[in-house]
């Protein structure tokens, strides 16, 4: 995968449990030469939580990509006539973007971004993190699985017994599906096996 030349928007939302599981992928993006604009919901923003602090968490997100990021929908407007991401990634997406997105919703800074790109036809890739994925959100992720531009990073149930409608995308294949996306392909198997319990 060659990164070089490309602007990644890596777009982060409030799953805070699996913030530290998306963060060594921004880094990946770097080291494989793409430029990364960082862009976070509110709740990333503005929630300190038992898995970190929202400053520590834009700290990071600071250092790796050494931009500025995007935390609101005014500075996420001009994504669109700029056209200056070649590819969108939402990871992790919680099940409230999963539902807005596909109800053509646009009330946070993440989601701006992704109405830029579907705006240009340039895809947009969701990294799921939701655990009601396979409850009242399947008919959302299921609109989302047929809207052209949109493509998804493979992912599967995370806890079966303990939450049988939990959902996570493998953060690991976050580049790969992202790469795909651009040639206008889904990554596949989009269904993958996840940690049993």
């Amino acid at each position: 995968m060659n990164w070089t030349g490309k602007t990644i928007g890596y777009a982060v939302t409030g799953s805070h449990c699996t913030l530290e599981e998306v963060m060594p992928q921004v880094q990946r993006f770097v080291d494989l030469g793409a430029q990364v604009v960082p862009i976070v919901s509110t709740s990333v923003m503005n929630t300190d939580t038992r898995f970190g602090t929202a400053d520590n968490w834009q700290k990071q997100l600071k250092d790796i990509t050494g931009n500025d990021i995007i935390s609101t929908i005014v500075d996420a407007e001009p994504l669109g006539p700029s056209k200056r991401l070649d590819v969108l990634v939402i990871a992790p997406c919680t099940g409230n973007t999963t539902s807005k997105l596909a109800n053509a919703m646009t009330d946070s800074p993440v989601l701006m971004a992704a109405k830029a790109m579907l705006r240009n036809l340039r895809p947009v890739v969701l990294a799921l993190s939701t655990n009601d994925g396979l409850g009242l959100n399947a008919a959302n992720i299921a609109k989302l699985l047929v809207a052209k531009n949109i493509y998804f990073v493979p992912f599967g149930q995370d806890s079966p017994v303990a939450k049988p409608n939990s959902l996570v995308a493998d953060m690991n294949l976050i580049p790969e599906a992202c790469y795909a996306a651009m040639q206008g392909k889904q990554y596949q198997p989009m269904l993958v096996q996840r940690v049993q319990s």
